[in-house]
């Protein structure tokens, strides 16, 4: 049974840092593509970064580019997700996902469905 477990959210203030990790169990990590969706009270889930398996190419949604910081450590069976000067826009649960196709080499990584495992959501609140 493959498991996605999120940890490392809270509430921070804005221009602050936080750092969501995600361990994975129950499938070889180090052979998928993983990423980080994030949705606001009323809004659609958004991609936020993708990293690829090989952890040589990651992709950023414009609005985070610079700020956060993804990367995985193979051996921890954990992706990562860095987040500096933060906004209250950020403000989100954010997700980790999982990508369903092992050694996937394509470009799609913003599209949800080409994920098939779900954290269950960490809370960021970003509030002075």
């Amino acid at each position: 049974q493959v498991q996605l477990v999120e940890s490392g959210g809270g509430l921070v203030q804005p221009g602050g840092s936080l750092r969501l990790s995600c361990a994975v169990s129950g499938r070889t990590f180090s052979s998928y593509a993983m990423c980080w969706f994030r949705q606001a009270p009323g809004k659609e889930r958004e991609f936020v970064v993708a990293i690829s398996w090989s952890g040589r190419n990651t992709y950023y949604t414009y609005s985070v580019k610079v700020r956060f910081t993804i990367s995985r450590d193979n051996a921890k069976n954990t992706v990562y997700l860095q987040m500096n000067s933060l906004k209250p826009e950020d403000t989100a649960v954010y997700y980790c996902a999982a990508h369903s196709r092992p050694y996937y080499s394509g470009t799609y990584y913003n599209r949800p469905f080409e994920y098939d495992y779900w954290g269950q959501g960490t809370q960021v609140t970003v509030s002075s």
